[in-house]
């Protein structure tokens, strides 16, 4: 009997979910995950903060799923280079587009393009050792950095900023990114938000961490608090902000704890409207807003505020590849729903844009699996020839693919680097030790 043939390009949660779903649900199945990066987990790797390791708990999930025998995971092979998005159509019964979201968007004021200004996604691929941002450096040299967003990501650089090395000690923060930081003299830290805490993306959980940082201590202006959130909000979302609201006046009793060294500000209902430094980032201009219907407008009041580093982190979106129907504005995949074009379908931050975590990632996935499984049963046979006529045109072109035997040896020797210094890994940061450590099972050079 034939099997359906299924290319999900890229491997991060989303890919991984669509994945498990129809080896489970479609007996005669061939999926192969097809990778650029050599390693396989997309997000999970290159974006959860190193400091959160039981969130990387999940990847014991999916390391059982690239293990199933109807799945392949194809690393170190890009789409538009390597095989084009036509060809992968012409070979395979169905395509799934999983290539996530970690473009940086760009803020639009002038001098953003100063040295010492980064976006939230190179900059977190950098300290998490991905080699696309390895040689990023980051200027961290002077003692105010500003980022710009309310999210958990912005939470999740701050408090990585503001981390003592043996804060740190636990994490699989990557080695360059970890000596960059312990030579940091940062004294303070701003967290710049568009519109006010109600509007806040963080949640919680993430915002209760900084309760206890060894040199942190945060502070908040008490007139930028509401009494409480609004009743007409919905019950959930009214929870979430009632807590946040709580940490926050917490936050700005006590600011006078001289013993820490590293202030943390928050401050609401600015928005950035050009950096200002003749060569690089010294200061941030400002623009007081106020929310009227969910939309922040300018008042006409700035201000500055010092500013070495700079680091956006108000979104991202999807890099397309040629042949790839993408919507250029909202930076995601042309979709209905999940489909896309005939065969092909989308799933994750590249069909939905960049909103929510894992979890969100996996309904969203099993609901992409649903359609390919309803279109399947009313109009789709099997018969292309998938996997076989791929792996011959990649041979044909040399390309040095990476399979999951390979990425356990990177696994492997990346756990075992971690171990001589008492953390969970110390990963390989650049492509070719990548490829070095796959085909060898040892570390470059070894």
């Amino acid at each position: 009997m034939s099997c359906f043939q299924v290319a999900i390009v890229g491997s991060g949660p989303s890919g991984l979910y669509v994945a498990d779903a129809l080896s489970r649900k479609l007996p005669q199945v061939r999926i192969d995950l097809i990778d650029q990066l050599p390693t396989p987990l997309g997000l999970l790797r290159g974006g959860v903060a190193p400091d959160h390791q039981a969130t990387k708990n999940i990847a014991r999930q999916f390391e059982r799923v690239l293990s199933k025998d109807c799945v392949r995971f194809i690393g170190n092979v890009t789409v538009g280079s390597d095989v084009s998005y036509s060809k992968l159509k012409s070979i395979y019964d169905v395509v799934v587009i999983a290539i996530g979201a970690m473009t940086d968007r760009r803020m639009g004021i002038p001098g953003e393009d100063l040295a010492g200004v980064y976006g939230s996604g190179s900059f977190v691929a950098w300290y998490n050792g991905m080699p696309a941002a390895r040689d990023l450096e980051p200027l961290l040299d002077g003692p105010s950095v500003v980022i710009v967003g309310n999210g958990n990501v912005a939470l999740d650089i701050a408090r990585l900023l503001g981390k003592t090395e043996e804060e740190l000690a636990k994490s699989d923060l990557s080695s360059h990114a970890r000596l960059k930081l312990a030579a940091t003299a940062i004294t303070d830290i701003w967290l710049v938000g568009r519109r006010g805490p109600l509007d806040s993306g963080f949640t919680p959980a993430e915002l209760s961490e900084f309760n206890d940082l060894a040199r942190v201590i945060t502070v908040v202006d008490r007139t930028q608090l509401p009494p409480q959130a609004p009743y007409d909000m919905p019950e959930e979302r009214r929870r979430l902000v009632e807590k946040n609201l709580g940490l926050l006046r917490g936050f700005s009793v006590g600011s006078e704890q001289a013993e820490k060294t590293i202030r943390l500000h928050f401050l609401f209902n600015a928005a950035p409207v050009e950096v200002l430094g003749e060569t690089r980032a010294r200061r941030l201009k400002l623009e007081k807003t106020r929310v009227e219907n969910g939309v922040a407008l300018m008042t006409g009041d700035t201000f500055e505020i010092c500013a070495d580093t700079l680091i956006s982190a108000i979104g991202y979106r999807s890099a397309p590849f040629p042949g790839l129907p993408f919507d250029d504005q909202r930076g995601i995949v042309i979709n209905v729903q999940g489909r896309v074009e005939p065969g092909v379908y989308t799933a994750g931050w590249c069909k939905r844009g960049p909103q929510g975590v894992i979890p969100t990632n996996r309904t969203d996935a099993l609901g992409v699996a649903d359609l390919i499984l309803e279109d399947i049963s009313e109009s789709m046979s099997p018969g292309k020839a998938g996997g076989v006529e791929l792996d011959r045109l990649l041979a044909e072109r040399g390309v040095r693919v990476v399979d999951l035997a390979g990425w356990q040896k990177i696994n492997v020797a990346e756990i075992a680097r971690g171990a001589a210094t008492a953390r969970p890994r110390e990963k390989f940061t650049r492509v070719a030790e990548l490829l070095e450590v796959a085909a060898s099972g040892t570390g470059p050079g070894e």
